[in-house]
């Protein structure tokens, strides 16, 4: 099994503190957040790690670690960046977004999912928004799980509160199989959706999100599997969650 982290973006909204830092290095309890990723797949078991670069490439670099470049970071998105490491898709492969941190036990349970599209989800995630932003309708994002635990769309911006089933992480898992689906879903996206809407963001495919191609994938006729957990996850979107997460800590 591999990991391959996407690390591409700026992180506008981090810009206080990434002024020519992709926001994966923010340093977080005395270690960079992609350092303390590559750490956790390393407990796990994973050695083939990935870290797909863009922004500052030249910041991000560690030994033992495979690196892949989405030289148009600028103009394109998590899906493009993913893309750009497909001579990894030989294998099963976690994905994970570089700005969020996550306990062992969602890591391995991730592991150890059979499904070839697996989502880690949280269930709790209101706890969390509460916290991190004293409300529970603000950025947030459509998520609905049919009776079978398969998540059936994603990815609507500001939607009904009652249209959110779980919270969307930024943690993947993709079989090898469906690593070979992804790449034909993709091939034809390319071709026919590279300079108008292709999914429900209505962004075309170079600037699609991961929700775009999730929601691709369950478009063919393909189960995406919710794997549920309670909160164990934390994000760094913004300057607040930073300064929040830093205090946070300081209270332990």
């Amino acid at each position: 099994m591999k990991a391959i982290i996407l690390a591409a973006g700026q992180g506008t909204r981090l810009k206080k503190y990434t002024e020519n830092l992709p926001k994966g290095m923010l340093c977080f309890m005395g270690k960079t957040i992609i350092e303390r990723q590559i750490g956790m797949y390393r407990k796990c078991g994973i050695e083939d790690i990935i870290v797909v670069r863009g922004y500052a490439a030249e910041k991000i670099a560690y030994e033992g670690i495979k690196y892949y470049t989405n030289k148009d970071y600028a103009n394109t998105n998590m899906v493009e960046s993913l893309m750009a490491a497909k001579n990894e898709f030989d294998d099963d492969v976690i994905v994970s977004y570089s700005d969020i941190l996550f306990e062992e036990q969602m890591l391995e349970t991730m592991m150890k999912s059979t499904a070839d599209f697996a989502v880690a989800v949280d269930d709790d995630w209101k706890q969390y928004w509460q916290r991190r932003y004293g409300r529970i309708d603000f950025d947030t994002e459509s998520l609905s799980i049919d009776a079978d635990g398969n998540i059936i769309e994603l990815g609507l911006e500001n939607p009904k509160l009652e249209n959110i089933d779980a919270r969307y992480i930024g943690l993947l898992k993709f079989s090898r199989q469906g690593l070979e689906h992804i790449e034909k879903i993709m091939e034809e996206a390319y071709l026919n959706f590279g300079d108008k809407p292709w999914q429900q963001s209505g962004k075309n495919v170079r600037k699609a999100y991961m929700t775009d191609l999730l929601n691709a994938i369950i478009e063919c006729g393909k189960n995406v599997k919710a794997e549920h957990f309670h909160n164990g996850w934390i994000e760094f979107d913004t300057n607040e969650d930073y300064e929040n997460a830093c205090r946070w800590v300081e209270k332990l």
